[in-house]
């Protein structure tokens, strides 16, 4: 389906209940409705209804757009799920901007039914599984990756795996921080060609501090001017600059030793990237009698071996100390998802017990 915003009067009539629901809310939004509401995407905990208004999301639209240097006629690709946060903002993007947006329901292989030599989009943002999927299944596909201004990534952090593969696209790669409360992202980190960096950068406007366990705390239009308080704990550089090293509400308790999973799973990404492994993973704690919570290593469909487990070990052990290293490695098939393509950790762990 595609809506261009300047002439809502031959915007095709819906064959589906996805294309429906991306219909009614272009029409709501022509219409001037000034509050919606939408729901978080249930990764960190229980989903949750958060209502926006208009000027918010408006104030976020405008701000990317900005950013990524996008006008008026630019294409866009809006092929993740508009349920949520991130696909409702593609649409805003399209309508507020005058982008002509090209919309399908979310899949693995978004471009799979577009043709190179007759595709051209200027826009896009994927889930990094579907980026993935791009490149290992479709290579024929790059040249529509080339042509765009902009690529963004966000709903899940890319694995190291994956920002090696993609050096492989000409157009800009950027990671997006964000969440529903502060409408899309507020920051963007660069992914490939030469200036990329393992840092993200505020975007104007938006004012960044942390409290005293060193988690982010947001300020901008797009969240009304409130702070909105986070869990995730960064290395903080300067006003504009950010490392994001993982959640607080998700460190490892290990013998009395505080663990950042994320920080593991960095290195063990790495490891199997040597190893021309792309294998999705994550680091949790499991209760353990003697240490409280021991660290576990969970993949998706991923046989190692001995060698290749305590390769992983090895490089963790030196890079990070002895108590991050993890104890056990459990492989799951495959891993349970949250409606936005997100690995539901807590789901894959209750079906691992």
């Amino acid at each position: 389906m595609i809506l261009d915003p300047a002439q809502p009067a031959r915007w095709p009539i819906a064959n589906t209940a996805y294309e429906t629901q991306a219909l009614d809310f272009c029409r709501a939004w022509l219409s001037g409705q000034t509050e919606f509401t939408l729901h978080t995407s249930g990764s960190t905990g229980t989903p949750k209804p958060i209502v926006l208004t208009r000027t918010q999301m408006q104030a976020s639209a405008h701000l990317t757009g900005q950013t990524l240097g996008l006008r008026t006629g630019d294409a866009a690709l809006v092929c993740l799920n508009v349920r949520y946060v991130a696909g409702i903002m593609m649409l805003v993007r399209g309508l507020e901007l005058g982008l002509p947006m090209t919309i399908i329901e979310p899949s693995s292989t978004p471009l799979a039914d577009f043709d190179p030599a007759k595709t051209s989009f200027a826009f896009t943002a994927f889930v990094p599984l579907q980026l993935q999927t791009i490149l290992e299944s479709t290579p024929d596909k790059l040249p529509i990756l080339n042509s765009m201004k902009a690529i963004l990534i966000g709903g899940a952090a890319t694995s190291s795996a994956l920002e090696q593969a993609l050096q492989v696209i000409q157009a800009p790669v950027y990671a997006t921080y964000g969440m529903t409360e502060t409408v899309s992202h507020i920051a963007l980190r660069r992914l490939n060609g030469p200036t990329a960096t393992d840092v993200f950068t505020a975007l104007a406007g938006v004012d960044i501090g942390t409290d005293e366990r060193n988690c982010l705390h947001i300020t901008s239009a797009a969240t009304n001017f409130e702070r909105v308080q986070t869990n995730d704990v960064v290395d903080l550089v300067d006003a504009v600059h950010f490392r994001l090293l993982g959640r607080a509400d998700m460190v490892i308790n290990t013998g009395g030793v505080k663990v950042q999973p994320e920080q593991v799973e960095r290195v063990a990404q790495l490891v199997l990237a040597s190893l021309g492994l792309t294998n999705r993973l994550f680091v949790s704690g499991l209760p353990d009698e003697r240490l409280g919570q021991r660290v576990v290593l969970i993949g998706e469909q991923l046989a190692l071996s001995p060698d290749q487990w305590l390769t992983i070990q090895e490089a963790v052990r030196t890079q990070l100390g002895p108590y991050s290293v993890p104890r056990e490695f459990i492989t799951v098939h495959p891993f349970s998802e949250t409606p936005t393509g997100k690995i539901d950790r807590n789901a894959t762990i209750a079906r691992i017990h």
